[in-house]
C-alpha cells in the first residue's frame, strides 16, 4: 500500500481537484483550528458538521454539544469516509490531523484508523508510523545521548539544523528524528496557527533549572520548551520522563514500538 503525506504546514489554498478534510463537531460550529481554516478558505458552511461543503469535507470528532466523541464513533465516520474516497478516485483528499487538537486524542489513537485508505488521500506526516508497515525503524529510542545532542546550544539554536546535526555523533535515524522535532513549529505558533505558549510555559516550570538554566520568558526558553513539546507529542511522554531520559535512567520507545 502506497500512501501520500504532507508536512502539516498551514495552507490556505489547494488545487481545484483537492478537498480539505478536517475534524468537526456535529453542531457545525467551525470556530477553531483546522475547522476555522476550512470555513475561511475552503467553503465549509456553518451548520454542516459532517460531509462535503465547498472544497472541504467534515469528519465529526465532537458531538453537537462540542464534547469529545468516543473513538469508536469517530472510527465509524472514518470508515464511511474511506468508502467515499474509493468512490471518488479522481479527487484528492488532504487530511488534517483531525481528532488530535480540540478533540484531545493522540495521533497514535487516530492515525491507525486510516490504514488501508485509498491512494488519492494525502495524510499528515505524523500519521506515517501508524499506517506504514515497518515504520518503527524510523523512530529510534530516546536516549540521554540523543537528548544531550539535540538540546545542545550548537544544535537547537543553530540557523541550519541539518548542518549542525552533521557535527554530532548521532546515528542516521537519530539525526532524522532530531531534525523532525527541530523543524516542528511550536513557537510562537504551531503549524495550525495556535498559540502553545501555555503548554510550553508549563513544561519549562517543571524542567527549567532542573536541567537547563534558561532566562525566564525569553525567546530562547520558548524555543527549548517548544522542541520539548514537539518531542513529547511525538513520543507520548511527560516532563518527568524527559528528566529521567536526560539523566540516563531510562530510554523511551516510540508508541508504535510499545504496541508491538
Amino acid at each position: 500500500m502506497t500512501y501520500q503525506y504532507h508536512d502539516e504546514s498551514i495552507i490556505k489554498s489547494l488545487p481545484e481537484d483537492t478537498v480539505f478534510v478536517f475534524g468537526s463537531n456535529l453542531a457545525g460550529q467551525h470556530n477553531d483550528g483546522a475547522a476555522r481554516i476550512a470555513q475561511l478558505f475552503f467553503g465549509a458552511m456553518a451548520g454542516i458538521g459532517r460531509g462535503w461543503s465547498g472544497q472541504s469535507f467534515a469528519i465529526p470528532t465532537l458531538n453537537e454539544h462540542l464534547q469529545q466523541m468516543p473513538i469508536s464513533q469517530i472510527a465509524h465516520y472514518i470508515e464511511d469516509f474511506k468508502i467515499y474516497t474509493e468512490n471518488h478516485l479522481t479527487t484528492q483528499y488532504f487530511i488534517t490531523a483531525l481528532g488530535c487538537g480540540i478533540a484531545g486524542y493522540q495521533v497514535s489513537e487516530i492515525a491507525p484508523l486510516f490504514q488501508g485508505i485509498s491512494s488519492n488521500v494525502i495524510l499528515p506526516e505524523s500519521f506515517r508510523p501508524y499506517v506504514e508497515k515497518n515504520a518503527s525503524r524510523l523512530f529510534p529510542n530516546l536516549t540521554s545521548k540523543l537528548l544531550h545532542s539535540l538540546f545542545s546550544p550548537e544544535v537547537i539554536l543553530a540557523e541550519d539544523y541539518a548542518e549542525a546535526l552533521k557535527h554530532t555523533t548521532l546515528s542516521k535515524e537519530q539525526k532524522q528524528i532530531a531534525l523532525k522535532v527541530l523543524e516542528q513549529k511550536m513557537y510562537p505558533e504551531d503549524q495550525y496557527g495556535r498559540s502553545r505558549n501555555y503548554e510550553i510555559e508549563d513544561i519549562l516550570k517543571q524542567i527549567n533549572h532542573k536541567i537547563f538554566n534558561l532566562p525566564n520568558h525569553s525567546d530562547e526558553s520558548y524555543i527549548y520548551g517548544g522542541v520539548i513539546l514537539a518531542l513529547m507529542e511525538l513520543y507520548d511522554f511527560n516532563e518527568q520522563d524527559f528528566i529521567r531520559v536526560w539523566n540516563a535512567e531510562i530510554e523511551i520507545k516510540h508508541p508504535i514500538k510499545r504496541h508491538h
